[in-house]
């Protein structure tokens, strides 16, 4: 039992040591290690993220809400423990984020100030929010609303309204979202 909860402590350093590494790496305006580790909020509220999401998924869920909204307080990021967030989620200038409780997030995307994954059903069973593939930038302002899918490598702009699936490779932009040719 203890030599489980060392390998999860150590295999959770390194995700998180790997999580600042990739952003110190992504973002030119970062200029160290300790620059990203002591200051980004972004990366701070993943690890508020990552220690609230290993509550909920042991049923602690009064325990997992406590440090989500000590997270949401600390960072301006609120992000629920129930979301599922892949590897390399980049949150640059993380303040007003909102990610909902069923929204999924692949590897390596990139979300900016403002963006919002919320639901339009708030009552409807299942999935309720968006499905984020792998390498997606989501720019400043953008609303990704419901239950709809934004595929791998595409790019959602500052400020559009989301309300309909996004096919991989896309640029979608305006309110409401239209899709760019490719």
């Amino acid at each position: 039992m203890i030599s489980n909860r060392l390998s999860l402590k150590f295999k959770t350093r390194s995700q998180m040591f790997a999580a600042a590494k990739n952003i110190y790496e992504r973002d030119p305006a970062a200029h160290s290690m300790w620059e990203v580790l002591l200051t980004y909020s972004g990366f701070h509220a993943l690890a508020f993220y990552r220690l609230a999401h290993y509550f909920y998924a042991r049923q602690h869920y009064l325990l997992a809400a406590l440090v989500a909204h000590w997270g949401k307080r600390a960072t301006g990021v609120e992000i629920h423990p129930a979301a599922k967030i892949g590897k390399h989620l980049f949150i640059d200038h993380g303040t007003g984020i909102v990610i909902g409780q069923t929204a999924v997030i692949g590897d390596e995307v990139t979300i900016l100030h403002n963006v919002t994954l919320g639901s339009r059903h708030p009552r409807s069973s299942g999935p309720r929010h968006p499905q984020i593939a792998d390498h997606v930038f989501i720019g400043a302002g953008a609303q990704i609303l419901g239950r709809i899918y934004i595929g791998e490598y595409a790019k959602i702009g500052a400020g559009a309204i989301v309300l309909q699936d996004v096919p991989a490779h896309t640029t979608a932009v305006g309110n409401p979202a239209r899709l760019l040719p490719k």
